[in-house]
């Protein structure tokens, strides 16, 4: 045999191995037996879940009863219905339903400013709860609701997000803003029952407080009033005292003693007695008395020397 055809051979020899080698490692394969393939079959060891690309949840759906008996997908949640226990709240069942493994429901009320949603206006938060409750298990939603008359609203819905506008609250709550009637719904599709109502707004002027018959209504005390004639503090006494008048008929020192009153036997000072305070006479008091002794004395004498005379000429 020829160098030339040897080669071909060899070529040719070689050629085919590789090919037998292919076919064979492809009909080992799980994809070539059997029309569309072995696919999730037990070579694969069964089926498995993976992660995926987000996180399985529970059907979450709730029930709701207002007697503790009766439980409804959905339960009217009005003035009539909903009635304040005497913890002034007022109280909704709650339990999963079905084959729900979990559930989870909140209960909110608001003052309005009208009688319906389009007229509610920007709302005010009364009072919120929620409840979480697990396959078996019965929870209670248990709110404060605005006073019998007044504008409000009340709304049951799914999930926990507390929608009284606080976002700062930070108090585990995940928190939205507040309703504005049909210009900011919150709830949206997760609502489950509302209700509107009320005749007054008393999210503008709070409703009177009724007093308690038989109870006084405490009045304020009467201002203090000022002593009369106590002199005011920051006027000086001087400046406001007023002048010292004379009582009537009273004699002044300066004046002489009448006729018809006998003039008083002067006495000798005593030294151990205090001097009188002087009245306003000055030094013109010590003249008139020296003349009033001298009158007395010479008086004295007129009726010595009168008696004198009487007892000479009876004698005669």
């Amino acid at each position: 045999m020829s160098i030339a055809r040897r080669v071909t051979a060899l070529h040719l020899l070689g050629t085919g191995a590789a090919a037998l080698a292919l076919c064979a490692a492809s009909a080992s394969g799980a994809w070539a037996t059997g029309p569309g393939g072995d696919g999730w079959g037990s070579a694969t060891g069964g089926y498995k879940p993976g992660a995926g690309a987000g996180t399985k949840t529970e059907t979450d759906r709730c029930q709701f009863s207002l007697d503790g008996q009766n439980f409804f997908d959905s339960v009217r949640v009005d003035d009539q219905n909903l009635k304040p226990t005497d913890g002034g709240k007022v109280h909704v069942k709650v339990r999963t339903a079905g084959d729900a493994s979990t559930c989870t429901a909140s209960l909110a009320s608001y003052l309005a400013h009208g009688a319906t949603f389009a007229t509610s206006g920007v709302q005010v938060f009364v009072d919120f709860d929620t409840v979480t409750v697990m396959q078996g298990q019965t929870d209670s939603l248990d709110i404060a609701v605005p006073d019998a008359g007044c504008y409000a609203q009340v709304d049951l819905y799914r999930g926990k997000v507390k929608f009284d506008g606080d976002m700062d609250a930070k108090d585990g709550f995940d928190h939205g803003d507040v309703p504005k009637g049909p210009d900011r719904p919150v709830i949206k599709d997760k609502l489950i029952a509302a209700w509107n109502g009320g005749t007054k707004d008393c999210a503008t002027t709070p409703p009177p407080v009724e007093e308690t018959p038989g109870t006084p209504t405490p009045t304020p005390p009467p201002p203090a009033e000022e002593t009369p004639g106590t002199p005011t503090p920051s006027v000086p006494v001087s400046e406001t005292t007023p002048p010292v008048t004379e009582t009537p008929g009273t004699p002044t020192p300066s004046e002489s003693t009448p006729e018809s009153t006998p003039p008083a036997t002067p006495t000798t000072p005593d030294s151990t007695q205090p001097p009188l305070a002087e009245t306003g006479g000055g030094s013109s008091t010590g003249p008139i008395a020296g003349g009033a002794a001298a009158l007395l004395i010479g008086g004295a004498a007129i009726v010595v020397a009168t008696k004198r005379r009487k007892t000479a000429r009876a004698g005669s």
